[in-house]
């Protein structure tokens, strides 16, 4: 495409010049990495080298794809239409910060994609280097490997190997959001694009099975929703009292010794929570280190918003051109007035938008 051109034409100019000037010259490093690395599906389908599990999973990608610009009308350009494999298990290593007795996370500013609640690295030793130093600053930190990434369409993504050991379920799931993503984007609101792309996520993915699945595949996504909806839910509700306790008036030290009693009962109600699974044992990685502020913050941030956003669908009856169209007229709102309506679209009340020509 012309634009991914002369994107990439600026790319390969600004490379010699940032190669060592760190955070940015590790970014754009990383993104020649996988430009650089990227293989045309297509032609990987075509080559009898290509293993057959791979050749199969790339197959139904192709088949993920077209549905996602077919019937969930999400962009229809070149990004997932090649793969990359990076011979790593994570593709960007995203740095997470808050104060010890806050929830609220620390925010870095980048071009595009404005202030957000993370840092990404394309090196994990970056990564934690660069924790190490906000750690040394008094913050808590969570460093998290990330299978999937995203230019929000500024150059054509390709699909990495990070993410193909999920099921296809999960993989549509991840093309879903990601295009999302692309679709509809406000600079700087993290919670507002993660639980808009995580709507469109769960909605294409309940499309996909129905149109695509069979019946062990809708059990087993069924099954993944329940496991995943309980560890959020455990994990909001951990948040939302260490937030009371952080606004509350005690003092400082009876507030850390509070903090750790209550992070102690997250493991309790973990430990509960697989004894109700069968043994699940999914989010034992999740649970391996210390918990903090910032580790507990990184998951529920974005998934706050996302009944709202299933309310705003099921508003235009399930038509997603008017869902996209709905999402994009709270995107021009003031941050104050896109959570107001967000708040008002979770309660059931819709008829404040409605009343404001949003719907």
């Amino acid at each position: 495409m012309p634009h991914c051109l002369t994107r990439l034409f600026l790319l390969v100019l600004l490379i010699p010049s940032l190669v060592g000037c760190g955070y940015y010259g590790q970014s754009i490093r990383g993104q020649w990495e996988l430009i650089s690395k990227r293989q045309s599906i297509e032609a990987l389908l075509a080559d009898p080298q290509t293993p057959a599990m791979l050749r199969e999973k790339l197959h139904r990608v192709q088949q993920i794809r077209r549905f996602a610009s077919v019937q969930l009308a999400l962009p229809d350009n070149g990004s997932y239409r090649d793969y990359a494999d990076l011979g790593r298990p994570f593709v960007v290593w995203n740095v997470f910060a808050a104060r010890p007795l806050s929830m609220r996370l620390e925010t870095w500013c980048f071009p595009v994609a404005g202030c957000v609640g993370y840092r990404g690295y394309f090196d994990e030793t970056e990564a934690r280097a660069y924790a190490a130093t906000l750690v040394a600053q008094g913050l808590e930190t969570h460093v998290a490997g990330i299978g999937a990434y995203s230019t929000l369409g500024w150059f054509d993504d390709p699909l990495l190997n990070t993410v193909m050991g999920r099921s296809e379920a999960r993989l549509a799931g991840l093309i879903f959001h990601e295009l999302a993503h692309q679709r509809v984007y406000v600079p700087g609101d993290t919670a507002f694009n993660e639980a808009f792309a995580s709507a469109v996520e769960q909605e294409g993915v309940r499309r996909w099975l129905t149109q695509n699945g069979d019946v062990q595949q809708i059990m087993d996504d069924a099954r993944f929703r329940q496991h995943q909806g309980d560890f959020v839910d455990l994990v909001t509700a951990t948040r939302d009292r260490l937030a009371g306790l952080y606004a509350s008036e005690l003092p400082e030290a009876q507030q850390s010794a509070r903090k750790a009693q209550i992070t102690g009962e997250l493991r309790t109600g973990y430990a509960a929570l697989k004894r109700r699974w069968g043994g699940y044992a999914g989010y034992d990685a999740w649970f391996s280190g210390p918990l903090n502020n910032p580790q507990l913050a990184a998951v529920t941030t974005y998934r706050d918003g996302v009944p709202a956003f299933q309310a705003l669908l099921a508003e235009q009856g399930g038509d997603l051109p008017a869902f996209y169209r709905a999402a994009e007229a709270l995107g021009e709102l003031s941050e104050k007035e896109r959570q107001a309506r967000l708040q008002g679209l979770s309660a059931g009340d819709l008829t404040v938008l409605k009343n404001n020509n949003l719907l």
